[in-house]
C-alpha cells in the first residue's frame, strides 16, 4: 500500500466514522422553560358615594271629599243655587224646594267645594234623595301602593316628586304609610296631600309618584358587569391582592345613567373586562381601565 493510500485512508476513516456517528447519537434538548402564564382582566377602581335611591309608584289624585248632598223632606226644585263645576262656599244654597216644612226648603253645602251634579230646577225630590253632589279638591291627595319588598325604605315626611300626566311637576312630601297590606296585592297605600286651592289638580288624574328615600353608601356601575355566581347569586367581580373575589350586591335603582349597587366595600378594584373567565379565587394579572 502506498503511501498516498495510507494517508487518504487516514483521513478518509475518521470522516466516515464521524458521519456514522451521528445515526447513533441522539441530539440532548434543552429542557423547556415551562411558563405558567396568569390569565390578565381588565379593572376599574370603583369609589362609593353618597346616593339617594328613589322609588317610582303609579299615583292617583283623590279630593279630600267627596259627598251627596240629600234633601231632608219632600218638594219641588224651585231654584238651585249653582251650576255644575262651579265652586260653592260652606253653607252656600245648593236646592231651593217648594215645601210646606219651611224650615227644610234649603239644602246647603257642607262644606267649601266644586259642584260635580246638581238637579235642574222642576225635579220632585223625595226625602232622602240627592240634591248635588260636591267633591273638596283642597287639599288634594295623592294616592299609590308600595310593594312589600320596599315597604321599608318609605315613611311620612320623605320628599315626593309627583308627575303629573298632563306633565306639570308637583314637589311634596309623604304623608301617610299605611301599617297593614292589602290582602290581595301584598302592597302598602302610601299618600301626599298637595295644597291646592285654585282646584287646578283634578280629582282621579294618573301621575307617577317618585320618593327620595334616605342616603346610602353606593357604586354606580354598568348592568353588563353583572354576572350569576354558582350559587345562582347576583354580584360584580374584584380583585382584592391578585385573587378574584364574587361579591353578592343589592340594585338600588337602574337610572338613565347606570345602574346602582350597594352592599359591597366602598373602594374596589372591579373587573369589568374579562369577568366572566375566571373563577373565584383564582390569581389574576390586572390591567387598569
Amino acid at each position: 500500500m502506498t503511501k498516498n493510500i495510507r494517508i487518504s485512508l487516514y483521513i478518509l476513516i475518521p470522516i466516515v466514522l464521524w458521519m456514522f456517528s451521528g445515526f447513533f447519537v441522539t441530539d440532548k434538548k434543552e429542557p423547556e422553560n415551562i411558563k405558567n402564564e396568569l390569565y390578565a382582566v381588565g379593572i376599574s377602581t370603583s369609589n362609593a358615594i353618597d346616593y339617594q335611591p328613589t322609588i317610582k309608584l303609579k299615583a292617583t289624585s283623590q279630593s279630600e271629599a267627596r259627598v251627596n248632598v240629600k234633601a231632608k223632606t219632600s218638594g219641588e226644585v224651585v231654584k238651585i243655587g249653582s251650576t255644575q263645576g262651579q265652586f260653592v262656599k260652606k253653607d252656600s244654597v245648593l236646592c231651593s224646594l217648594g215645601v210646606v216644612e219651611l224650615n227644610r226648603t234649603e239644602v246647603k253645602a257642607p262644606f267649601s267645594g266644586f259642584i260635580e251634579q246638581i238637579v235642574k230646577p222642576g225635579n220632585f225630590l223625595e226625602r232622602g234623595q240627592v240634591c248635588a253632589t260636591i267633591i273638596q279638591l283642597n287639599p288634594i291627595i295623592f294616592s299609590a301602593e308600595v310593594p312589600e319588598f320596599n315597604i321599608n325604605k318609605v315613611e311620612t315626611g320623605q320628599e315626593v316628586l309627583i308627575s303629573l300626566i298632563t306633565g306639570e311637576i308637583i314637589k311634596g312630601d309623604l304623608t301617610f304609610v299605611s301599617k297593614s297590606a292589602s290582602p290581595s296585592t301584598r302592597t302598602f297605600k302610601v299618600e301626599s296631600e298637595i295644597e291646592n286651592k285654585d282646584g287646578a289638580v283634578r280629582d282621579g288624574i294618573t301621575a307617577e309618584m317618585i320618593i327620595k328615600t334616605k342616603f346610602v353608601k353606593a357604586h354606580k356601575i354598568s348592568p353588563s358587569i353583572l354576572l350569576l355566581n354558582d350559587n345562582g347569586k347576583i354580584g360584580v367581580r374584584s380583585v382584592i391582592d391578585g385573587t378574584v373575589v364574587f361579591h353578592n350586591v343589592t340594585i338600588l335603582e337602574d337610572s338613565e345613567s347606570g345602574l346602582w349597587i350597594t352592599d359591597i366595600p366602598d373602594s374596589l378594584d372591579l373587573i369589568i373586562q374579562g369577568q366572566g373567565f375566571v373563577e373565584d379565587g383564582q390569581k389574576v394579572v390586572t390591567n387598569q381601565i
